[in-house]
C-alpha cells in the first residue's frame, strides 16, 4: 500500500468516526487541544520562517476551526501560504491563494511558486507538531464518503475535512 492509498484509506476511517449530523467535527472534538496545536504551529511557522504568522482561530460552519497563514514576504517565492487544520484526526493542508493551480507542495516547487528550502520548513514542522500534511491531489476528489455529503455533486474530499460546509 503507497502513501496515497494509506491516506485515502485515513480519510474514509476518519469519515466514519461518529459525529453530529453538522460534520464539522466528530464527537469528543477537543477544541482547546486543537488551538494549542495551532498557536505551536503558527510559533514555529513564525520562527522557521522569521516573519510573524498570524492564526485566523475565528472560523465557523467548517470541517476546519484554524488557519494559519505564512505572509508572502516570508516564504523564499513570494507567496502566501495557508495551513488549513481539520477537525478530524490532525489532517492539514496547505494552499495558496490559488489553491487549484497546484496539486502539492511538491508541484508548487517545481513549477517555481515555491522554494525547496520553504518546503521543507512547512513539512518539517507540520510533522514536528504531529500533523498528517494531505495532498491537494487527494482532497480535490470527489467525495464518496459515508455522510450526506455524497449526494452533492460538488463535494469533494476538500470540502469534508477543509471547508465550509
Amino acid at each position: 500500500m503507497n502513501d496515497d492509498d494509506r491516506t485515502r484509506a485515513l480519510l474514509h476511517a476518519l469519515d466514519r468516526l461518529p459525529g453530529p449530523h453538522h460534520l464539522e467535527h466528530p464527537d469528543g472534538f477537543d477544541r482547546s487541544a486543537a488551538r494549542f496545536g495551532a498557536i505551536a504551529l503558527r510559533d514555529r511557522l513564525t520562527r522557521d520562517f522569521g516573519r510573524p504568522c498570524s492564526l485566523d482561530e475565528g472560523i465557523q460552519d467548517a470541517s476546519f476551526s484554524f488557519r494559519v497563514d505564512v505572509p508572502a514576504e516570508a516564504p523564499g517565492a513570494g507567496l502566501l501560504l495557508a495551513v488549513r487544520l481539520s477537525n478530524y484526526g490532525d489532517l492539514a493542508a496547505v494552499t495558496t491563494p490559488a489553491p487549484d493551480s497546484h496539486d502539492d507542495l511538491d508541484d508548487a516547487v517545481r513549477e517555481g511558486a515555491l522554494s525547496a528550502a520553504d518546503r521543507v520548513r512547512i513539512t518539517a514542522a507540520l510533522s514536528g507538531l504531529g500533523y498528517r500534511l494531505v495532498p491537494q491531489r487527494l482532497l480535490r476528489r470527489r467525495y464518496d464518503g459515508e455522510t450526506w455529503l455524497a449526494a452533492e455533486d460538488h463535494a469533494t474530499w476538500w470540502t469534508r475535512f477543509f471547508d465550509h460546509l
